[in-house]
């Protein structure tokens, strides 16, 4: 005991001595006053960047580097760094002719060195859409440190090109100035987020391995090979157990700006490899998980996105599914599933009779506001197509005309007092239309839920706004089963979030009695319709734990009697999240896909299209791995891929 109380002051300061709360509230402060503008002039051999000139600067003599952006007939040309663009004047008379010469016959893209005086522009040419537009730099020496060959494509944001062809060459695509402004205000948030954490909240970064073993759940992991005959490590697809076990450790705080993969191709929101900012504490609940990504997401919020307000709104798993669809609702704009099932139950139209004969039959609808005047036929038609391929799930329309009254395949079975209390019940007007739906309750808000979202789409491509795109909604969504019936064997369970997951302590009996109809203590982090973070207080006991795995899941549990042998040596109760940091900063920048928020992304099949990966390896690359290709490869094809 001695000796511990020696270790720990030095060992962990911010935790042993006393005066630590006023430690973080003097950092509090520190990171609350403006911070000095960083210094982008240091350590370099310029003296300016391109986009800090400005009427301050007249008069004075500068030497910049950068990129040829746009030449104009030998008179001046357009230079470009990271910041910005500056107006560069080109000599004209004899004694500059070498400048005039090197500078007239440079490609654009071309690396050059331009020293000059910056000047005003003469009156009446300044450039107001510039920020450099009131000033020009009169070049008085130049040097091509580069010149740029043919291009594939210009390097300008509005010019249309391939995402292949942006992503083959993804060098050049990262000098636009969308890529650059995405990638910085990434690295901004980042850094926030790491001050609040570490400096504020005492957490500690912790890097965990991303070579470990294959265990059970969850996404499919990729293999690596080792040099032991017939075994493979695996890319974790998460830090999950590390972090868990750093708990179990004692560190109590732990972060990570982690690396993840899993082995599921590209969507739009996701690819093989992804980053997340990935969180554990030990000693607390859900509330205060939920209280802390709040203030981080407060804290680290760009300026110019607007502000943020806390505390977010929460939602059950099942009111998110029953009034929206899906547990991951956009909550931007109205069409709320509604309920008419109890409406209905007293007419006498077959199919809805048959559909509320159903264990779990019901009978709901979707409004469309103004969908007369904004949705075509073949739009409508389109829509209830989607809802029968997708889910096969018929649609019934209902419009109301302009007199109030009802079109519709149900109005010869509808009196006009319950037309009128149809219309109350779905809060109709005059051109609304409404999509109806009855069946099993689940596969019914699924159509729905799915139509909800197309008929925005449709909507707002044609002129009526539903969605601002300046809005940032994040929703709570809390309560989730703790398993879900397998797809492809309903007669097993798998995890609903991972097998890890804590059950609600008001259901912990059902685990062992039913566990189908266990809450989980797990929680979905949403914002505008997509989730942007994962999380759970976790399992710390390890009997119940393998009791999960064994009894619920089926699962063999030796694969992770690392985890359970941890458990059972003081195992302190603990939660984290996770959040996905691509998808989080693509949703800020309004980026249409998480692969405009990433430096070198993988294409919508996951390869990599400027290196060619993944690519062949020769047979004797293979031979210590012990690994033979089970098809013929032949040896020129290898190494000619």
């Amino acid at each position: 005991m001695m000796a511990l109380s020696w270790l720990l002051p030095r060992a962990l300061p911010g935790l042993a001595r006393p005066g630590c709360g006023r430690a973080l509230r003097r950092a509090a402060s520190a990171s609350a006053s403006a911070p000095a503008a960083p210094d982008f002039n240091s350590f370099v051999i310029r003296t300016n960047t391109c986009g800090e000139l400005r009427s301050a600067h007249v008069g004075q003599e500068v030497t910049l580097y950068g990129w040829i952006q746009y030449q104009r007939q030998g008179l001046f040309m357009i230079l470009r760094d990271f910041q910005g663009l500056i107006q560069v004047i080109i000599p004209q008379d004899e004694a500059h002719s070498h400048v005039k010469n090197l500078l007239s016959n440079a490609p654009v893209e071309s690396v050059v060195r331009v020293t000059g005086i910056v000047t005003p522009r003469p009156p009446g040419q300044e450039n107001p859409k510039m920020p450099t537009g009131d000033i020009e730099v009169k070049a008085e020496t130049a040097e091509i440190l580069n010149p740029c060959k043919k291009l594939p494509f210009e390097v300008k944001d509005f010019i249309k090109k391939s995402e292949a062809l942006r992503m083959q060459y993804r060098y050049l695509d990262l000098r636009s100035f969308q890529l650059q402004y995405n990638l910085r205000l990434r690295s901004r948030v980042v850094m926030k987020m790491r001050e609040y954490l570490c400096n504020l909240h005492g957490f500690v970064d912790i890097e965990t391995p991303t070579l470990f073993k294959r265990t059970p759940g969850g996404a499919k992991e990729f293999l690596v090979p080792s040099r032991e005959a017939g075994k493979f490590y695996s890319l974790p697809q998460s830090p999950q157990q590390f972090k868990q076990l750093l708990m179990v450790g004692g560190l109590d705080r732990y972060f990570q700006v982690a690396r993840c993969y899993r082995d599921e191709g590209s969507r739009p929101d996701r690819q093989p490899e992804f980053t997340q900012i990935d969180i554990e504490m030990s000693f607390v609940d859900q509330a205060g998980i939920q209280r802390l990504v709040e203030g981080l997401l407060q804290y680290s919020w760009p300026e110019e996105r607007g502000s943020i307000s806390t505390p977010f709104p929460s939602m059950t798993y099942e009111e998110a599914l029953a009034d929206y669809g899906t547990d991951k609702p956009d909550t931007r704009f109205g069409m709320k599933i509604v309920d008419i099932g109890d409406f209905l139950q007293r007419s006498d139209i077959q199919f809805i009779q048959n559909a509320l004969s159903y264990p779990h039959g019901t009978v709901k609808a979707i409004c469309i506001p103004q969908g007369v005047r904004y949705l075509k036929n073949k739009n409508l038609e389109s829509l209830k197509e989607s809802a029968k391929s997708q889910f096969n799930q018929e649609i019934v329309e209902i419009i109301c005309r302009p007199d109030g009254s009802l079109k519709s395949l149900l109005t010869r079975f509808l009196g006009e007092e319950q037309q009128s209390e149809l219309v109350q019940a779905l809060n109709m007007q005059v051109d609304d239309v409404a999509l109806l739906a009855a069946g099993e309750q689940k596969q019914v808000c699924s159509a729905l839920g799915s139509l909800r979202l197309e008929t925005a789409d449709l909507l707002e491509a044609a002129g009526l706004v539903l969605r601002d795109p300046a809005a940032f909604r994040f929703l709570w969504v809390v309560d989730f089963p703790l398993f879900l019936p397998k797809e492809e064997n309903p007669t097993e369970l798998e995890s609903a979030h991972h097998p890890f997951t804590a059950p609600h302590p008001s259901d912990t009996s059902l685990l062992y009695s039913d566990p189908t109809k266990v809450r989980s203590q797990h929680y979905d982090l949403v914002l505008n319709g997509n989730e942007v973070g994962g999380g759970s207080i976790r399992i710390h006991s390890a009997e119940q734990q393998r009791f999960v795995l064994e009894k619920v899941l089926k699962e063999d549990s030796e694969v992770l009697s690392h985890l359970l042998e941890a458990l059972e040596l003081g195992a302190p109760p603990h939660g984290g999240i996770a959040l996905g940091l691509d998808r989080l900063i693509s949703l800020i920048v309004g980026a249409p896909s998480i692969r405009d928020v990433i430096a070198f992304p993988k294409s919508f099949r996951g390869r990599d299209l400027m290196g060619n990966a993944p690519n062949y390896v020769t047979s004797e690359e293979l031979e210590p791995y012990h690994i033979q290709v089970s098809w013929p490869l032949e040896e020129k094809e290898a190494k000619k891929n």
